[in-house]
C-alpha cells in the first residue's frame, strides 16, 4: 500500500522536468542515488549504504530504479510502483553497475547525484567509459521552485514548530540544564505535529554565541538570554526550522536593545524579499541595519537557506550569490549576532517568494521574550 504524501502525478510532473532539465543541461542521463533528491523524486526516503540503489533518468531514458531485491517490496509502496517505472532488481553476487549502464544505454555525457558515494560513482563511471559530472545544477533547479502541495506541507511544518516555540516558557527556566529542556522541546516537536526531530539548539548565556552550538550540561541561569533553534519533518518529510531568543527572567536592558535592533534586521529582510531581487540583496537588508547599529562584526553567518525535503538546500541567502529569486522559491532569514563569552541571539523563520512579495510562514512572537518569572 502506498503512503506518498502526494499523488503520484505530482512525482509524475517532477520526473518529466527532470528529464527536461537534463536535456537542457546537455545530460543524456541522470543517476540519482538515495538521499533528498530520491526522495523528492520519487518518494523513496533512506541513506546510501554499501548496495546499490538509484534512479536512472534523462531525455530518451526510460526511467528505472535499480535495487537490491531486499529492498524491492518497500520502493513498491512509492511512487516507483504507484507509476509502475521500470525497476531492475538484482542480489547479493550479481552486477548492480552493469544494470546502471543497461539503463543508461549510448551516453557522453552523463550526471549523478551528489548524495551518491565514491563507492558507487566510481564503478559506475568505469562501466560507462565516460567522465560524470554533478547532476547538481539539474536536480537543485527542479526542487528550488515549490510546487502548491510542497507550501502546503511547509505551512504545516511552520504551523508545527510554532506551536512549540509558543510552550518554551513551560520548560526554560533557570535551575535546569540546556539538556533538559532539549528533551522537552523534542518532545513537543513531535506531539506538535512532526514526524522526526532533525534538530534541538538549546543555546544559554555564552553557548548561544556559538552559532552551531546544541545543548550541555550547563545549568541555565537567571538573567541567560537563550537562544532556541529547533526543527523537525512532518509526515510528508518536509522540515521546519525556526529560531527565537528568550530571556530568563528579566532581560539585560543593553542586551534586550541588540536584539530589539536584530528584529528590525530580520524584518528588513523579509520586506526585501520578492521576485527579482538576487539572493545577495536580501542578504544585504539584513546585514546594512546591523551594520549601522554597530554590529556588524557579530553577524558571522549568511541569511539563510533553502529549504524543503532538506533542512538546508538551495537557494542559500548570502553575500555574493547573485541567484534571482523566483516565486515559489522557499527559504529561511536568519539574521544572528554573537558575542564570545557572553551571549547571542537569532532570529530566524521560513519565507516562501510569492507572486509580488514574500510570505513569513512562522508568526510566533519574534521579539526577545522573558520566561521563568512566575
Amino acid at each position: 500500500m502506498s503512503t506518498l504524501p502526494f499523488p503520484a502525478a505530482v512525482y509524475a510532473a517532477r520526473l518529466a522536468r527532470a528529464a527536461s532539465l537534463a536535456a537542457e543541461a546537455g545530460l543524456d542521463a541522470i543517476i540519482v542515488g538515495p538521499g533528498p533528491d530520491l526522495q523528492y523524486l520519487v518518494g523513496v526516503e533512506g541513506d546510501t549504504i554499501e548496495r546499490l540503489t538509484t534512479l536512472v533518468l534523462g531525455p530518451g531514458v526510460t526511467p528505472t530504479v535499480v535495487v537490491p531485491r531486499m529492498e524491492l517490496a518497500k520502493v513498491r509502496t512509492t511512487a516507483v510502483g504507484e507509476l509502475g517505472l521500470a525497476v531492475a532488481d538484482w542480489v547479493d553476487g550479481e552486477d548492480p553497475y552493469a544494470l546502471v549502464t543497461a539503463a543508461v544505454g549510448t551516453a557522453s555525457r552523463v550526471g549523478v547525484s551528489d548524495a551518491l558515494p565514491a563507492l558507487h560513482v566510481i564503478p559506475i563511471g568505469e562501466r560507462l567509459g565516460v567522465r560524470l559530472e554533478l547532476a547538481t545544477p539539474v536536480l537543485r533547479e527542479g526542487r528550488m521552485i515549490k510546487d502548491a502541495e510542497e507550501i502546503t506541507e511547509l505551512r504545516r511544518a511552520a504551523d508545527a514548530i510554532d506551536a512549540v516555540h509558543r510552550r518554551v516558557h513551560e520548560w526554560l527556566r533557570a535551575g535546569r540544564t540546556e539538556r533538559e529542556v532539549a528533551a522537552d522541546i523534542a518532545e513537543a516537536i513531535v506531539a506538535e505535529g512532526h514526524r522526526t526531530v532533525e534538530f534541538v539548539i538549546v543555546g544559554s548565556g555564552p553557548n548561544g554565541a556559538d552559532p552551531h552550538h546544541e545543548v550541555s550540561d550547563r545549568v541555565i541561569e537567571n538573567g541567560d538570554v537563550v537562544v532556541v533553534d529547533i526543527g523537525g519533518a512532518v509526515p510528508s518529510g518536509y522540515n521546519s526550522d525556526s529560531t527565537r531568543t528568550y530571556a530568563v527572567g528579566a532581560p539585560d536592558p543593553a542586551a534586550a536593545e541588540r536584539i530589539a535592533v536584530l528584529v528590525r534586521a530580520q524584518q528588513a529582510a523579509v520586506d526585501a524579499v520578492r521576485p527579482g531581487i538576487t539572493a545577495a540583496e536580501v542578504d544585504a537588508a539584513a546585514r546594512s541595519v546591523l551594520a549601522e547599529a554597530g554590529l556588524g562584526e557579530a553577524f558571522l553567518h549568511r541569511t539563510g537557506h533553502g529549504i524543503g525535503v532538506s533542512v538546508h538546500e538551495e537557494p542559500y541567502i548570502a553575500p555574493g550569490n547573485d541567484l534571482v529569486l523566483r516565486e515559489g522559491m522557499a527559504f529561511s532569514i536568519e539574521p544572528g549576532i554573537y558575542f564570545a563569552g557572553e551571549w547571542g541571539a537569532r532570529i530566524e523563520d521560513i519565507v516562501v517568494v510569492t507572486a509580488d512579495g514574500g510570505e513569513r510562514l512562522n508568526l510566533a512572537p519574534h521579539e526577545l521574550t522573558s520566561v521563568g518569572l512566575g
